[in-house]
C-alpha cells in the first residue's frame, strides 16, 4: 500500500463502484434501515482509507466495494455480509478497533470483522516472523484458524473467499514470489474449501486465474482452441437447442437455457489427469436447462425434472455411462441436477444439465443459497449433510492428537475427496469418502462395531476389512464379542474419524507403545548412519508441532511416522553416503546456492518454476503446477523462492506418451526421426500393441521445452501417430 492524495478522478471512480454496489445490495437489504447501515459502513470505511492506494497505483477502497460487490452478487449473502466486506480491511489497516466497530455497528457486524481481521493477521504475519518452525506453525494455524471459524458464523470464510478471489483477479501487481505463494494457497484450501460449499462460480474463476499464472502458455493455447471451436460450433448449438426449446415450451414449462463451453482449467486439468489431447475433451459443451417448477403440477419440482430429462432424451441419443442423477442423491454440498451427455445432429456430444430455479441458485451461490431458502420456509433434503461436514470439520480442528499440520493435510483431503452412496444390509443409504475401506464403514455406523469388527460381506462376498467400497455396494459388518483395534488398521483407514477411534483406542497402552516407538526410532535412525541426539529430536518435534518426546514416540510407535515420514523430516545432507545430484539452474555461485530438479515433476529449462530453500542453502525447483509444489508452498510459504532458467548446457529426463493406429516400420520411423533428424538422446522407448492400435512411451533428454515442443510437434506428422502428450516420468 502508498499513500498519496486522491485526485477528483479517483473520487469520481469510487463513487461510481458504490453506486454500482448499491443497486445490487439494496435488492438485497429488507428494508430501508439496512439499505442505510451499507451506507454508513461505506462512508466509514471510505474515510478511514482515504488516500491510501493498492500496489496497482488505485484507490484502496476499490477493493473492499469490489470484495462486498461479489459477497452479494455471486456469494448472495445479505446486509451484514455487504457491511462486514467493506469493513473488513479497516481494523487491521487503520487505527480503528473492533469495539469501535461494535459501537457504530452493533455484535454481529463487529464478529465478522473480528474474524476477517484475526485471518489477514496471521497471513501477513507469516512474512514478518523469524525462524522456520514459526512460520511454519504460523501458516498451518492460518487455515486452522479460517476453517474454526466454519463451525462459529460460515458467513466469515465466505466473505473472506469473496476477498481472496479479488485478490487473485487483481494478482499481476503482486511480485512473483508473493503471487505464487497466494495462488498455492489458493490451489490448496480455497479452491477446494469453495467447492465444498458449493460457490461453483467462485471456484471456477479461482482455477482458471491459477492456470494462467501458473502454466500460461497452456493457458493461452486451450483459451484459443476454445475460442476457435465457439466460434465453429456456435450454430451447431443453437440447432441442437431448438428440437429441446420446441418441446419443453410444448409441454408448457417456463425455463430458460443457457450455453456453457468448459472453462481453461477444467480442459487442461482433463488433458494432464486423463493423458488426452485437447479434440479427445468428451464434454467440451455442455447445456443448461434452468426451469420453474409449475404450481398447478401434480408433479413434484424433482418430478419435473425427470420429465424433462424424459422429453430431450426421446429427441436425441444418450450415452448411458454419463448420466449422473444427483437429484435423488444430491451431492453433500447441496448440488442437485440431472446431468446426461446427448449426441447432436452435427455429430458432437453436448452435456445437458438439468436445474430447478432453486437447484441453479443452490449450484451457483452455495451454502448461502440454502440459508435463503431455508429463511423462505424451503428446507433441503439435504441441509444435514452440510451440517454434518461442519460439524465434522470443528471436530477435526478441536483435536488433540493432531498437529496444525497434520490438521492442514486432513483438512485439504477432506475438501477434495468425492463421495460414493453405499448400502446398509436392510438397504439405507450411506454416504462415505470415495476410497474408504469396509473398516471405515464400520466406524461410521458406530465406534463399538469398528472396534469389534474382525470382517465384512460386501455384496454378499466375504471381504477383509482393508477391502476398498465401490459405489452400490451393499455392506455388511461381521463382528466378534472379543476382539479389539489393531494397530495395522490405522496403515490403511482412509477417513480420519475411523483412524481417530483408533488411535483414541490404543492411548489405553500409551506408555507401552511410546516405548516401543522410542525404540523403533532409535533403530531406524542407526540404520540412517546417524545418531540420536537433542538436535535431531527436536527436529521431529518441531515438524510434528508437538512438545512431548513421549508423544513423539507414540506416534511412531502406532506407525503414524514412518520410514518416508523420516527421509522427509531428515535433511539429505545428514545421510552419511548420500548421493545427491545438484543441477545448477541459475549462476548463484557466489551466493553458495546450489539447485536440485524435483523428482516429482521434473521441470525443464522452460517450465514455469517455483523453488524451495532447505537449511543448507539448497534449493528444490519444482514446475509451479506440480501438486507438491502447491502442498508445500501452503505449509511452507517462507521458504518459496522463484528461481530463473539460465544458459545450462545440460539435458533433462522427459517422457513422451504415445497413442496411434499401428503399421509396418511405424517403431523403425520414430526411433529414426527422433536420434537422427533432432540428434536427442532417446534413453528408453516401450510400445505395445493391441489389434490394430498402439500405444506407449519415449524416455530421453532433451535441453529445454522448446526442443521438447519441436519434438512433439514433428512427431504428431508420422502417419499413425495420433495422440503425443508429455506425461511426467
Amino acid at each position: 500500500m502508498s499513500f498519496s492524495e486522491f485526485t477528483p478522478d479517483d473520487y469520481r471512480l469510487i463513487g461510481e463502484e458504490f453506486s454500482s454496489l448499491m443497486e445490487v445490495a439494496a435488492r438485497r437489504c429488507k428494508d430501508e434501515s439496512e439499505v442505510e447501515t451499507v451506507r454508513k459502513a461505506f462512508n466509514f470505511a471510505n474515510q478511514a482509507h482515504k488516500n491510501v492506494r493498492r500496489r496497482s497505483g488505485e484507490p484502496y477502497m476499490l477493493h473492499p466495494l469490489a470484495v462486498a460487490r461479489i459477497v452479494v452478487t455471486e456469494i448472495g449473502l445479505g446486509c451484514k455480509s455487504i457491511c462486514a466486506a467493506l469493513l473488513h480491511d479497516v481494523v487491521e489497516d487503520t487505527a480503528y478497533t473492533v469495539e469501535d466497530i461494535r459501537n457504530l455497528f452493533g455484535d454481529k457486524i463487529a464478529t465478522l470483522v473480528d474474524g476477517l481481521t484475526k485471518i489477514k493477521t496471521v497471513l501477513d504475519n507469516e512474512d514478518r516472523k523469524g525462524g522456520v518452525a514459526s512460520t511454519e506453525s504460523l501458516q498451518a494455524e492460518n487455515f486452522k484458524r479460517i476453517l474454526l471459524t466454519l463451525g462459529d458464523d460460515v458467513r466469515v470464510v465466505l466473505i473472506k473467499l469473496a476477498d481472496r478471489l479479488h485478490n487473485c483477479r487483481t494478482i499481476e501487481f503482486m511480485p512473483e514470489h508473493k503471487r505464487d505463494k497466494i495462488l498455492s494457497e489458493t490451489m490448496f484450501i480455497f479452491i477446494p474449501l469453495a467447492h465444498r460449499l458449493g460457490l461453483y462460480s467462485v471456484k471456477s474463476e479461482m482455477e482458471n486465474i491459477w492456470l494462467r499464472y501458473k502454466e500460461p502458455e497452456d493457458y493461452r493455447r486451450i483459451s484459443e482452441r476454445i475460442k476457435g471451436n465457439v466460434a465453429n460450433r456456435d450454430k451447431d448449438i443453437d440447432n441442437f437447442i431448438a428440437p429441446i426449446e420446441a418441446a419443453l415450451t410444448q409441454a408448457g414449462y417456463r425455463f430458460t437455457i443457457k450455453k456453457r463451453i468448459k472453462t481453461p482449467y477444467s480442459i487442461w486439468y482433463k488433458m494432464r489427469t486423463k493423458r488426452v489431447p485437447f479434440e479427445q475433451i468428451y464434454d467440451l459443451y455442455a447445456v443448461r436447462i434452468i426451469f420453474e417448477p409449475m404450481d398447478n403440477s401434480p408433479q413434484t419440482e424433482r418430478g419435473q425434472a425427470y420429465l424433462i430429462f424424459s422429453t430431450i432424451t426421446h429427441l436425441y441419443r444418450e450415452n448411458l455411462g454419463r448420466r449422473r442423477d444427483w437429484i435423488s442423491q444430491p451431492k453433500s454440498n447441496g448440488y442437485e441436477a440431472l446431468h446426461c451427455t446427448l449426441m447432436s445432429h452435427a455429430g458432437f456430444w453436448v452435456e445437458v444439465q438439468i436445474r430447478s430455479k432453486r437447484m441453479d441458485d443452490i449450484a451457483e451461490k452455495g451454502i448461502a443459497a440454502h440459508w435463503a431458502y431455508k429463511n423462505d420456509g424451503y428446507i433441503s433434503e439435504n441441509d444435514s449433510e452440510m451440517d454434518k461436514w461442519l460439524a465434522e470439520v470443528h471436530d477435526i480442528l478441536l483435536s488433540d492428537d493432531l498437529s496444525a499440520l497434520e490438521l492442514l493435510d486432513i483438512i485439504h483431503k477432506d475438501l477434495v475427496s468425492n463421495e460414493i452412496v453405499v448400502f446398509t444390509p436392510k438397504g439405507e443409504q450411506k454416504a462415505i469418502r470415495a476410497g474408504a475401506t469396509a473398516l471405515d464403514f464400520a466406524y461410521m455406523i458406530h465406534t463399538e462395531i469398528g472396534n469389534r469388527a474382525i470382517a465384512a460381506k460386501v455384496n454378499m462376498r466375504l471381504v477383509p476389512l482393508s477391502h476398498s467400497l465401490k459405489a452400490g455396494d451393499q455392506v455388511e459388518i461381521i463382528t466378534a464379542e472379543n476382539a479389539r483395534p489393531k494397530m495395522e488398521w490405522i496403515s490403511f483407514l482412509q477417513t480420519r474419524y475411523a483412524r481417530n477411534r483408533v488411535i483414541e483406542f490404543f492411548r489405553r497402552d500409551f506408555a507401552e507403545i511410546a516405548r516401543d516407538g522410542e525404540r523403533i526410532f532409535d533403530e531406524r535412525i542407526r540404520l540412517m548412519g546417524l545418531q540420536t541426539n537433542r538436535e535431531l529430536i527436536k527436529k521431529f518435534l518441531d515438524y510434528s508441532q508437538l512438545h512431548e518426546e513421549s508423544e513423539l514416540y507414540f506416534r511412531i510407535g502406532l506407525g503414524l511416522l514412518g520410514p518416508e515420514e523420516f527421509k522427509a523430516i531428515i535433511d539429505e545432507k545428514d545421510l552419511s553416503g548420500s548421493d545427491r545430484r545438484k543441477h545448477s539452474i541459475l549462476d548463484d555461485a557466489a551466493r553458495g546456492i546450489q539447485y536440485k530438479i524435483a523428482e516429482c515433476c521434473h521441470p525443464i529449462p522452460g517450465d514455469p518454476v517455483i523453488g524451495f530453500s532447505t537449511s543448507d542453502n539448497l534449493v528444490i525447483v519444482h514446475k509451479k503446477s506440480c501438486p507438491v509444489a502447491e502442498s508445500l508452498a501452503s505449509k511452507y510459504g517462507n521458504r518459496m523462492v522463484v528461481p530463473q532458467w539460465g544458459a545450462v548446457q545440460q539435458e533433462y529426463p522427459i517422457r513422451i506418451s504415445l497413442k496411434g493406429i499401428d503399421r509396418l516400420g511405424l517403431l523403425s520411423e520414430i526411433s529414426s526421426y527422433i536420434s537422427q533428424t533432432l540428434g536427442i538422446n532417446m534413453r528408453k522407448l516401450q510400445l505395445s500393441t493391441d489389434g490394430e492400435l498402439f500405444e506407449g512411451f519415449i524416455e530421453l533428454l532433451v535441453r529445454d521445452k522448446k526442443n521438447l515442443e519441436r519434438m512433439v510437434d514433428g512427431l504428431s506428422k508420422i502417419d499413425g501417430i495420433q495422440d503425443v502428450i508429455r506425461t511426467d516420468i
